[in-house]
């Protein structure tokens, strides 16, 4: 056998391998090569969306806690707010009720020295009159003088 026709033999098998290689298994592992590269693109592409995503939804939780704080802090405020008024108040209602209370008090003190004056007065119109009537040695009549009494209670 001849080495040149071998070698020649070989050279046009290969050469055949080489352009059924190119014509039908070539286009297909390229094709799915890149089918491949094109899902792994894809990927790639929707990780990184996905942590833009996560991204944006953290900044999002982080504003709304901020935001529920926020409202939480104001809800406070408001009710220490209130809490306060309520004790203003009720304060202020049992200013007013002990000023009442006391003017009523002292209403009763003046109406009781009032009182207590007027028949102190009685009791020294009748002292009077008594003695009156030890020193005159008589009985005064009462009604028949009761003008002149009531002016000296009233002097007195």
């Amino acid at each position: 056998m001849n080495i040149n026709l071998t070698f020649l033999g070989q050279m046009v098998s290969f050469a055949i391998l080489v352009w059924f290689t190119t014509k039908f298994i070539w286009p297909q592992l390229n094709h799915a090569i890149e089918e491949r590269q094109k899902k792994v693109a894809d990927g790639l592409a929707a990780a990184e969306k996905a942590r833009a995503e996560l991204k944006d939804a953290d900044a999002k939780v982080a504003n709304e806690i901020k935001q529920a704080r926020q409202q939480a802090n104001e809800i406070i405020e408001r009710a220490q707010s209130q809490a306060n008024q309520i004790v203003d108040k009720a304060r202020a209602e049992a200013v007013s009720e002990a000023n009442r209370v006391k003017a009523n008090a002292a209403e009763e003190i003046v109406s009781m020295q009032l009182r207590a004056r007027e028949e102190l007065r009685g009791w020294v119109g009748r002292l009077a009159v008594q003695g009156a009537e030890k020193i005159v040695q008589r009985e005064v009549d009462a009604n028949a003088h009761k003008a002149m009494l009531d002016q000296l209670v009233a002097e007195i």
